[in-house]
Order: structure tokens, then sequence, then C-alpha cells
């Protein structure tokens, strides 16, 4: 389902919704040194260009070169095409060496990855406990209105045999994934929009359809510092 993102690179960069800088000051707060940030699953480098305003350096991967051709290229940011299965030795020497990362971010990718490999590399290249941050986090469905969202919501649940089974995980807003992190706070497309959905969206909309609403993203938030290791606790 991931790989469905690579054919509408440009669209996706355009159109995926920004974070709000609030999240990024706070991400940063938790730790107590800012000179490097890794953002996993980068994409379009949203997220890392917000963590190049608060880190020193900041290195983004993906494993969609489409995507990373329209990050924003930025003086401290540096983008690394990655393999889904990428080694820890490769890790060490194209993204980050051991114990040198600040924070490990995963934005709207969280639900992507295979867990126990990437929480095994995280651990490897973020610095001891209790200095070592990971954090993900995911926005669900826009909120505009009650009108606007009756008939979203509608299309929304008639689409659900369409979705990846990865993206429960949002719709539970990775509240009951397995997170081993010390808490700091808590290629076929199918077509859904008929022509009597976008009825409704208009109707809902109201007015001549020119009038600009404010439609805004719920971002649910895991974030952790590295453990001690059990011969440290």
């Amino acid at each position: 389902m991931a790989n469905l993102f690579l054919n509408q690179a440009k669209q996706y960069a355009g159109t995926r919704p920004a974070y709000p800088m609030e999240l990024f000051e706070f991400i940063a707060s938790k730790t107590p040194r800012h000179d490097l940030a890794w953002d996993v699953g980068t994409g379009s480098g949203q997220a890392a260009a917000s963590l190049a305003k608060l880190y020193k350096d900041v290195v983004g991967t993906d494993t969609s070169a489409q995507q990373l051709s329209y990050a924003p290229r930025l003086p401290n940011t540096r983008y690394v095409h990655t393999p889904p299965d990428l080694p820890l030795e490769r890790l060490h020497a194209d993204v980050a060496p051991p114990g040198s990362v600040d924070v490990v971010t995963v934005a709207q990718a969280f639900h992507w990855l295979d867990l126990p490999r990437f929480y095994a590399q995280a651990r490897s290249v973020l610095r001891a406990a209790p200095h070592g941050v990971l954090a993900a986090w995911c926005y669900t469905e826009p909120r505009v209105g009650a009108a606007v969202d009756a008939v979203f919501w509608r299309l929304y649940n008639a689409s659900q045999p369409h979705w990846a089974p990865n993206r429960k995980m949002v719709d539970d807003e990775y509240r009951s994934v397995d997170f081993p992190f010390d808490p700091t706070a808590k290629e076929k497309g199918v077509e859904m929009l008929d022509d009597d959905r976008v009825k409704d969206f208009a109707a809902a909309w109201g007015g001549d359809r020119e009038e600009v609403k404010t439609v805004r993203y719920p971002i649910f938030l895991r974030i952790g510092k590295v453990r001690p290791a059990e011969s440290d606790a």
C-alpha cells in the first residue's frame, strides 16, 4: 500500500498537511542536545524541514527516491535513499554512527515499518539513556464542520475494505502499538468519490463553493526515551 504514494509523489508533496511548529518544539524540548535528528520515512521532507530549524543537522531517509526528489534542499539537511531491509552496518555508515542521534522521528509512516527491526535500528543510533528520544506521530481524518464531516465519514467508512491492514494503527491513533520506550508524553486505486458523494460534499460545504473553510487534522504522538540496558538498570 505504501507503494501507492510513489506514483503521485508530486501531488503528495504539494497537498500533504503541514505539521505545526509547536509539535517539533515540544519534541525538541525532550532532548538535552540538538545536534542530530534522523527522520525516518521522510517522504518529501515535511518533518525534516521543520526539524532543521531546531537541530544542527538532520538526515531524512526513505525507500522512495521519487518522494525524496521533492524534499527541500537545506544546508543542514541531507537525504538518503535506503532499502526497506537496511542492515545495521549500512545504517551506521550511510545514516548515523552508533549513539550519535538525539531524536528519531517518524511522521505518518510508523504503521508501514517492521517495528522490531526498526526499534533495533533506532536504539543502535540514539544516544544512551535517558538522552535519546523516539517520536512517532500520525494525523487522522480531517475536521471541517458538522455538515462536511458527516459526508466525509460516510465516504471514509465505505472505503475501509480498500485500506491496507496497517492503516488500522492510524485509526487506533497508535494507542495500542507496542512502544518499548519510556514515555515522556503521550499500485491500484479504488474510485470512491462518485457523483453523489461529490454533490453531498458540495451541499455540505454550502455557499457558492468558493467559501474558504479551515480544515484541521488531529495529530497523535507517541514519544519516549531510550531505556537503560538491563545490565545498567
